[in-house]
């Protein structure tokens, strides 16, 4: 199977480290966020990844040209923003297959593909997590503190996606994907999910984000 990689963003909350390297370079655990998602897709036995990119593209391309991966990378660029949902369908003109994984550009995770693989136009989900510490409470008094927890029973987008072909030619040229057809196909009774109970996943988005990831990357892509 095929994988797209949305990785066209600023990454503006990583400034000012972006100002001199586009998000997907920057390092975690001196390697790029880009290489350690290639190396969890191909352990799951994805053999081409489509990169779409914007943003600094040619420094993304001149990296990976010089790594030697294990397989097939192309490039989908982007002139101006398009979206998740322009990107995606930008990229989709390179695929050929009946479906593939979409995954965001600063998701690194051990979520099953293969798992999520199993329903078609699926959304792969996480139990809702907090960043700040919980209070539990009885009337106006705190009984207990906890520290950032998962929440229970509350599910989130883990960004990482199964897709069928032909979602593409619903897809705004330019737009996310989020607003536009998931909302439409949930509607319509299309939309799948598999939910991941205990898995590791990190969005990188701010440096507190890098530090954490940093600590655990190793043990989750191996």
């Amino acid at each position: 199977m095929k994988a797209i990689i949305l990785a066209g963003g600023r990454g503006k909350r990583l400034k000012p480290v972006t100002d001199y390297v586009p998000k997907p370079l920057v390092p975690i655990k001196n390697i790029p966020i880009i290489e350690w998602q290639i190396r969890y897709l191909k352990k799951f036995g994805i053999n081409e990844v489509i990169i779409c990119t914007g943003y600094k593209a040619d420094m993304i391309e001149s990296y990976l040209s010089m790594k030697k991966l294990g397989l097939k990378i192309k490039f989908s660029i982007e002139k101006t923003p398009l979206g998740t949902g322009g990107a995606i369908k930008k990229a989709g003109k390179l695929i050929n297959e009946k479906s593939f994984f979409v995954i965001n550009g600063d998701t690194i995770t051990n979520i099953d593909l293969d798992k999520l693989a199993s329903k078609k136009n699926a959304i792969a989900a996480i139990e809702l997590r907090t960043k700040y510490g919980i209070l539990e409470t009885e009337s106006d008094k705190i009984i207990n503190f906890k520290e950032k927890k998962e929440i229970t029973d509350m599910w989130m987008n883990a960004g990482i996606y199964h897709l069928q072909k032909d979602i593409l030619k619903k897809l705004p040229i330019k737009g996310d994907i989020e607003k536009t057809v998931f909302p439409d196909y949930a509607k319509k009774g299309l939309l799948n999910t598999i939910k991941f109970k205990n898995v590791e996943w990190f969005s990188v988005d701010s440096f507190k984000d890098m530090e954490e990831c940093s600590e655990r990357v190793e043990k989750i892509i191996k």
